[in-house]
């Protein structure tokens, strides 16, 4: 299997006319067998306000699953069926370019997919289901679900027998106040 995603870019021509710059599939796309995930990356900014007047491709180059500094990354991602889970949360963490977060830094990964970014996501599921892992509990998402992520430690589960795909937009933020000895706020549903 793999993803294909149309990509529209628009832009401006010399003449300051709105123009299609690009029309056709995700130049960048990523097959993770051991993850059981294949992702197609669309679009990254490295600075907020975005400068509208670079025109190169920004999706040319690697990078990990978190947004650059003041940045924002959009990406789709296809979950198949039943995770292999070959890779232990270590090598996940690698695989997904979050080396620099050390497993003596995390808390005892209840999945081995447990990550977290420094980053508020977007996830809009656009096909099938799939549950959210938290630390403590879990959330089931459909097709036409919103979740709003704020940089909390998490990982994804496709326990049906069909793909589900997931749109994301990662952008950076500021990282919650490290434990002082006292829990973060509690959460209270509105």
């Amino acid at each position: 299997m793999t993803i294909n995603i149309r990509r529209i870019v628009t832009g401006v021509d010399a003449r300051g006319q709105a123009v299609v710059v690009h029309d056709g599939s995700a130049p960048h796309t990523v097959s993770r067998p051991a993850m059981s995930v294949e992702s197609a990356l669309l679009w990254i900014t490295d600075e907020t306000p975005v400068d509208l007047s670079k025109y190169a491709d920004p999706t040319n180059r690697e990078i990990g699953v978190a947004p650059p500094p003041g940045g924002s990354i959009l990406r789709v991602v296809d979950f198949l069926p039943n995770p292999n889970a070959k890779l232990d949360n270590t090598g996940f963490l690698k695989e997904m370019g979050l080396a620099h977060a050390s497993a003596s830094s995390m808390p005892a990964a209840r999945h081995a997919f447990m990550h977290r970014t420094k980053s508020v996501d977007y996830a809009i599921v656009l096909s099938g289901e799939i549950d959210m892992l938290l630390d403590e509990g879990e959330v089931h998402l459909s097709a036409g679900d919103f979740l709003i992520q704020r940089g909390t430690n998490h990982a994804w589960v496709n326990r049906t027998n069909e793909v589900c795909r997931i749109a994301f937009i990662l952008i950076d933020a500021l990282d919650f106040p490290p434990p002082n000895g006292s829990p973060f706020p509690s959460a209270s549903p509105t």
